[in-house]
């Protein structure tokens, strides 16, 4: 299985990245003012939290955007806001031809709109769905849907955008770990969500064109549809710590893959770095025992399932099932494959963990 995992920034440019959102964090907050916690309620002439309107003017600039704006439902709810504001219930959609992620899938349906595929992979099969089928809109997750995934965001973009068709990107996963998002590659709109990034539950980010957010904005009119402002700070500060401490996973991951590869644990097949979505290692077995290997891991300290997908709360690392679309695109391979996500642990914690349970499983099947 060959994979094109996105291109994950070095330590060094994690920590610029860091650097350069706290240099804007303090234009817009001088003195004490971030310490002095988040205000409530809809303040006249701005309709919302003063602070969260600061923290949606550093997210604005920290992503080179127009605007920005915080909403409920996390990432869902961030996708949901920005097809809203650029499509009609019934209208056309551009979707890559692969399977689409299942909350995306559950808010596709609940609008009514109808999909048009075109391989991304493909520049020229874009063009050819957008001649003959006319979508208002196209959704891009950056992050791979598939194994075999390969396109580059910016090209994908930049072949839509000259088509005259406005589009959204799905963010999640890709935030604070490369060097450019979807807004930053031409995108109408970005989304993504901050409990992926260290924040708090249930905060989502849409940021791009200005016109387009203030769509969005127009939808926000009650005080209980919200983020207040000490919520948008705790996104905020969740954000700043993102970037490095992701960095840092993708060098864990990195060295597994270089140890793994080198026959560290001889029952292991073959072990690749995959979006999927968050970015893991895909672990495969000689032998069916993907599901025994993860039920010794669990009894290790390896968490089980996912809490956000790289939120605050998942420390230890993630031993688990392939993702619903890898193995809706390999359906073979869930007997023999689990992915790793080592969080916040060291290899040697991963090494440790997999060698044990891999040790079990085998002895069991004898």
């Amino acid at each position: 299985m060959k994979t094109f995992p996105l291109q994950s920034l070095t330590l060094t440019e994690a920590q610029q990245k860091q650097f350069a959102l706290v240099d804007t964090l303090c234009r817009h907050f001088p003195g004490a003012d971030f310490l002095a916690g988040g205000d409530l309620g809809l303040v006249p002439g701005l309709n919302q939290p003063r602070v969260t309107q600061r923290v949606e003017k550093v997210l604005a600039d920290v992503f080179h955007a127009e605007a920005a704006v915080l909403v409920q439902g996390a990432g869902t709810g961030a996708i949901r806001s920005g097809l809203a504001a650029l499509l009609k219930p019934g209208q056309r959609l551009l979707v890559h031809d692969a399977p689409v992620y299942p909350t995306t899938q559950v808010l596709i349906e609940q609008m009514g709109i109808v999909l048009v595929r075109a391989d991304f992979n493909d520049l020229s099969a874009i063009r050819r769905a957008i001649a003959e089928h006319r979508p208002d809109a196209a959704l891009v997750q950056h992050t791979r849907q598939q194994p075999q995934d390969s396109y580059i965001l910016a090209e994908v973009l930049a072949e839509i955008t000259r088509c005259d068709v406005p589009t959204l990107t799905d963010d999640n996963y890709a935030v604070m770990k490369v060097e450019h998002i979807g807004c930053e590659c031409g995108a109408t709109l970005s989304t993504f969500s901050c409990f992926k990034l260290f924040g708090p539950e249930g905060v989502g980010v849409v940021v791009g064109k200005a016109e387009t957010i203030a769509r969005i904005r127009a939808t926000l009119y009650s005080g209980g549809s919200q983020i207040q402002g000490s919520l948008a700070l705790e996104a905020l500060r969740g954000l700043v710590f993102a970037p490095v401490m992701h960095a840092v996973q993708a060098g864990v991951s990195e060295r597994l893959l270089s140890l793994l590869d080198s026959g560290a644990i001889p029952e292991v097949k073959k072990v690749v770095i995959a979006n999927a979505q968050s970015k893991v290692l895909i672990v495969e077995f000689h032998q069916p025992i993907a599901a025994s290997v993860l039920e010794e891991a669990h009894k290790r300290g390896a968490l089980p399932y996912p809490v956000g997908a790289e939120s605050k709360y998942e420390i230890p690392p993630l031993f688990y099932r392939l993702s619903g679309t890898f193995r809706e695109a390999n359906p073979l391979l869930g007997d023999y494959a689990i992915r790793i996500n080592p969080n916040r642990s060291g290899e040697e914690t991963v090494l440790r963990i997999l060698r044990e349970s891999v040790r079990q499983s085998t002895s069991d099947r004898e």
